[in-house]
Parts: structure tokens; sequence; C-alpha cells
């Protein structure tokens, strides 16, 4: 029997979806919080919170192979990991935008929770 694969195409290949992800967790990490459409927040909130947790529990090499930015590795370990110490999950929150003037797309913001 046929089942359906959880997770959102988002119209790319999976290696462009996979640096898709990368790039928009690093930016995420950076800026803490970006504009971008719901689909792609929604794809990124459970990556983005994964790595989160790898950092907190210390697992330098599973970060590391995600998050190619070294200034944001270490922003990551050093002042993230740190801060959702004591929080046991949850760490992004996404608010919905007006739609974008070009082709109404759904946009919305994702970013970090203090």
């Amino acid at each position: 029997m046929v089942k359906q694969m959880g997770g959102r195409k988002l119209g790319v290949t999976s290696s462009h979806r996979r640096s898709l992800l990368r790039n928009m967790a690093t930016s995420l990490f950076l800026h803490e919080k970006i504009e971008t459409t719901i689909a792609k927040a929604k794809e990124l909130r459970p990556y983005a919170e994964r790595l989160i947790t790898e950092a907190k529990k210390g697992k330098h090499f599973m970060v590391r192979r995600q998050i190619q930015d070294k200034t944001v590795y270490k922003k990551l370990f050093e002042i993230l990991a740190p801060r959702y110490a004591q929080r046991p999950g949850g760490y992004t929150r996404i608010l919905r935008l007006a739609p974008r003037q070009g082709d109404n797309a759904t946009r919305g913001l994702i970013s970090l929770v203090s």
C-alpha cells in the first residue's frame, strides 16, 4: 500500500530543499527572525528546533554538518543553547503577515522566542 510521505516539496528538488533549509536556519539563528512564506516557515520550524536541541545536548558534530557559517555555529552554542537550556521545546513561533504584493503568496514571520 502506498503511503503519503511527510513534508512539503516546496516546488524544488530534494538537494535544493536541503540547502534551502540550511540557509534559512542559518539566517534565522543569525538574525533571530526572518520573513518568508508560510509553507517554508512550517518546514523550517522542526528543522531549526532540532538543531537547537542538538546544540543543547552538546552534539557539535550533528550541528556542524548542518550549519556551515562559523559565526552562526558559535552563536548557536554560546548564546542560543544556554538561553533555551531550561525550555523543553517550542523555540520558534510563526506569525502570519499580509500577503505578498506581487503574487499574493501567504507570508509569515518566523522568529525565535525570547
